[in-house]
């Protein structure tokens, strides 16, 4: 009787072992926008201070989730691959960047910001999605600008600028590295913008 039930206790002691284990969790593989405009000579210096308003997303993109589409009107989101931040606080920190090395302004904050501006950038992502409907897939970057004249509250620009680039693979990394090369054009004519609105004043 001893021998018959030294199994059932071995067996009762393993299966309390396992319920003891960490739950199995898929990973999840994160991306970053990160990019940065091309070089280009620095502008003659305005004695002006540009505030950076945190970028505002439409609904369906604010959200960490990577998006793509198939077809119109429906949006889906991978289910393993994420932002490692919603894309519009990612373009917050890159927006700033890239017109401070512009060199046009003098200085360039993100708002709010104690020091007190002349200018400020409210900025809205309209779109950033992968497109499986086109061969090959596209990613698909819409952002609205406009800078506004912080003391009398005017618009001196509005423009919404649109991006796409082609994916080099058909997978949510292929959709990370376009979304990252139309970013960098799509801040190179950011900073042509602002600085053409800031003449206009």
């Amino acid at each position: 009787m001893r021998f018959a039930v030294f199994p059932a206790m071995l067996a009762l002691l393993l299966s309390g072992c396992a319920a003891l284990q960490a739950p199995r969790v898929d990973s999840t593989t994160l991306y970053l926008l990160d990019a940065q405009p091309a070089a280009a000579a620095p502008r003659p210096p305005r004695d002006l201070v540009l505030a950076v308003a945190s970028p505002r997303a439409r609904p369906g993109f604010a959200t960490a989730q990577m998006a793509y589409v198939r077809e119109p009107h429906k949006l889906d989101y991978y289910a393993k691959n994420r932002w490692v931040d919603t894309p519009a606080r990612m373009l917050a920190p890159l927006l700033t960047q890239a017109l401070a090395q512009d060199g046009a302004y003098r200085a360039v904050v993100q708002a709010p910001s104690p020091v007190a501006a002349d200018l400020r950038l409210d900025t809205e992502l309209v779109r950033l999605q992968q497109d499986f409907a086109l061969q090959p897939s596209r990613v698909q970057l819409t952002l609205r600008a406009q800078l506004v004249e912080v003391k009398t509250s005017r618009v001196l620009a509005t423009r919404e600028f649109d991006q796409q680039e082609n994916a080099p693979s058909e997978n949510a990394y292929g959709g990370a590295i376009a979304a990252n090369r139309a970013l960098a054009r799509l801040l190179g004519e950011l900073k042509n913008f602002c600085s053409a609105g800031a003449d206009g004043r």
